[in-house]
């Protein structure tokens, strides 16, 4: 019998626990083992409990998330903290990584990324909801996510030639020149640019260059 994640749901609003409940509960992989209505008792029951992943609601009374997660950390390293929170702010990301947080999803999110959010979290990777990835390419990124153990490089969330393409728009090739280096038409070229755009959470070339930069695919001027 494989191993089912043990989980914990630490939120302040008992609709909001109510449903994560009855969708985890859909989960096979998934036991919700214990729930907390604020800060101090999720720290409680995280140490007592120690369950494989915490869903922290980053604004609970008692002790904000931010707490909960850092005291995780500290007596508990073998949970696995996942934000659960509303704001999409560098800031609030930057700040749940630094504190231990293993990965940040946004409340809104589609039930299938929670799952898979869980899943790598439960596995040791971290996560981050890919509407975030935008808009968190700087160096403050990079240091919070190696506090944080361990983050992968976004590129390795793209394909081999999703990656090749972003390398040639980020160099400043035209749709038609990648078309024509690659072999194939100018309509596939300008669906794989909407699909890197749809995964990184960028709205425009300029932030496929930025991103290629940050990330080392190509040299900056």
């Amino acid at each position: 019998m494989s191993h089912r994640t043990r989980l914990l749901l630490a939120d302040d609003h008992a609709l909001m626990r109510a449903g994560l409940r009855a969708l985890l509960g859909e989960i096979a992989s998934c036991e919700v083992i214990a729930e907390a209505a604020d800060g101090i008792e999720a720290a409680r029951l995280i140490r007592q409990l120690e369950p494989d992943v915490a869903l922290i609601d980053l604004t609970m009374p008692g002790l904000s998330g931010l707490d909960v997660i850092a005291r995780a950390a500290r007596e508990a390293p073998a949970t696995r903290c996942l934000a659960l929170s509303m704001h999409t702010a560098e800031n609030y990301v930057l700040e749940a990584l630094r504190a231990g947080a293993a990965g940040y999803v946004v409340k809104d999110t589609a039930p299938e990324e929670l799952a898979q959010a869980i899943r790598v979290v439960a596995a040791g990777s971290q996560y981050l909801s890919p509407s975030l990835l935008g808009h968190l390419m700087g160096d403050d990124l990079r240091l919070a996510r190696g506090e944080a153990g361990g983050a992968r490089n976004p590129l390795d969330s793209l394909t081999p030639r999703q990656r090749q393409i972003l390398k040639l728009v980020a160099e400043g090739h035209s749709t038609r020149g990648i078309a024509e280096r690659l072999s194939i038409s100018i309509k596939t070229v300008e669906t794989h640019r909407a699909q890197l755009m749809e995964r990184l959470g960028i709205r425009d070339v300029a932030g496929l260059t930025r991103f290629a930069v940050r990330n080392g695919l190509i040299a900056a001027d």
